[in-house]
């Protein structure tokens, strides 16, 4: 009978230079500030630190370690006042789909047409970077709801929980925020 193998927690002063990079471009990625990406990283070091007993051989140290982090983004998004939400919302009133439609509901103006192959444009690298930026431009409610639905894939439920919002408030910012990525990816990636 052959040794079996025990998975344990690397020595934790080695973390940040194991996992570092892979842990700040995921915060980043959900947060879109670098300052606060860096802040989320060391909170869920430390929380990892505080309870590194718990690491089981069920996965890997760095999903681990992601899986802190992950929680350590919700708490931040479940943190944010009500009352930026309130003016984010505001804002996004006199903003958002000023102008997308006419009186009677319909597109003022029809979306363009797909160029390309639809599965082939998923494929390339540009049509990423132009939808990453895209994201990036949209405003902090409508990208923490996008984000908690389509990057964590978070139901209805958790999602309302989290931002402390009606499914009827998020419905609103998802549609939003999948108008201003399709009208952002139409000017930067369908018509250039």
């Amino acid at each position: 009978m052959g040794q079996g193998y025990e998975l344990k927690a690397s020595d934790p002063s080695d973390w940040l230079n194991r996992h570092g990079d892979a842990l700040y471009a995921y915060a980043l990625s959900r947060v879109r500030r670098p300052d606060v990406a860096e802040d989320l990283v060391q909170e869920a070091l430390l929380a990892a630190l505080r309870n590194a007993d718990t690491f089981q051989e069920r996965s890997q140290e760095r999903t681990w370690l992601v899986g802190i982090l992950r929680h350590k983004v919700l708490d931040h998004f479940r943190k944010a006042k009500r009352d930026d939400d309130l003016k984010a919302d505001t804002r996004e009133k006199n903003q958002g789909t000023l102008g997308l439609f006419n009186k009677r509901g319909r597109w003022a103006k029809q979306p363009c047409e797909w160029k390309d192959d639809p599965a082939s444009v998923y494929e390339q690298r540009e049509f990423w970077e132009a939808y990453d930026a895209c994201r990036r431009r949209l405003p902090q409610a409508l990208s923490e709801a996008y984000i908690l639905r389509e990057l964590e894939g978070l139901s209805v439920e958790e999602s309302c929980n989290v931002l402390e919002i009606s499914s009827t408030n998020l419905s609103v910012r998802l549609h939003r925020a999948r108008l201003a990525l399709r009208e952002c990816l139409e000017k930067n990636w369908f018509e250039s």
